[in-house]
């Protein structure tokens, strides 16, 4: 196991202590909003300082993207390597006693993502990937599913929250595979869904308007699980451009057609 990734589990593993005692007294959590449907929680920002910390400890001259703290340089810039994290994907879930939340920690090296952690502190499951390692679920190899058609996949994605510029899009995609797939499944937390498209329990993903660190790590785990990742162009822009299509190779290829598609009669009304 690559050495940065023996790390990034260490980081989460120690935010999940953090996450998982406050778990047992969600009740009296300090709940602030950022934005519209958008919260943050004293356990957000524990969690990110002390992942934060190990990863410092460690790696001091690499950069950091996080969710609460922002974007900081390493101790001499920086610029090669960049952890970007997410302490508590789904915190929505998390406030409500809701049990899908997750830890998301990758590293970059030149805006290329090589080693991915996504840890779902309630179910003990810890996914992981190295670039050209493979992808594996608590140290087994995971692949993606073998479905070959969209009207047989479980679909999985993100109701629109914040953002709603692309709200005709997303309703006549959702419209449109309601009609055509076997399920859709709403769970919020990204970096699960992308997990779970990983390791076959779903066969694809697509999601508008999410940030890096929803996706970083849950991306790799795909790529490295023999599925496919990309923007509404279908190229590997998702991290820039915030809009993400995933799936097994067979499954992308017929979801990025409807996305494609439904986000074109949008644009044209």
């Amino acid at each position: 196991m690559h050495p940065a990734l023996n790390i990034a589990i260490k980081a989460a593993r120690r935010a999940s202590q953090i996450i998982n005692r406050a778990a047992q007294d969600i009740e009296h959590l300090q709940v602030t909003s950022k934005r519209q449907s958008d919260f943050v929680t004293e356990v957000d920002r524990a969690a990110e300082a002390a992942i934060v910390d190990v990863l410092r400890e460690a790696y001091p001259d690499y950069g950091i993207l996080a969710e609460e703290s922002g974007e900081t340089a390493g101790r001499n810039g920086g610029a090669d390597y960049q952890w970007i994290i997410d302490p508590l994907d789904g915190t929505t879930n998390f406030i409500h006693g809701f049990p899908q939340y997750a830890i998301s920690i990758a590293l970059a090296h030149r805006g290329q993502v090589t080693q991915a952690v996504v840890y779902d502190t309630n179910r003990n499951e810890l996914f992981t990937a190295s670039k050209g390692g493979g992808a594996f679920l608590n140290e087994r190899r995971i692949r993606v599913s073998k479905c070959l058609k969209l009207e047989e996949a479980l679909i999985g994605t993100g109701f629109p929250y914040r953002a709603f510029e692309h709200i005709d899009s997303y309703l006549g995609i959702f419209r449109e595979l309601t009609q055509k797939t076997a399920g859709l499944r709403r769970p919020g937390a990204a970096s699960l869904d992308l997990a779970y498209v990983a390791c076959g329990r779903l066969d694809g993903f697509w999601e508008f308007g999410l940030s890096p660190w929803d996706m970083a790590a849950g991306a790799l785990l795909i790529s490295e699980a023999g599925g496919l990742v990309g923007d509404l162009a279908g190229e590997p822009n998702h991290l820039d451009s915030g809009n993400i299509v995933a799936g097994n190779p067979k499954v992308f290829a017929q979801l990025l057609q409807v996305v494609q598609a439904n986000r074109t009669a949008a644009l044209r009304r």
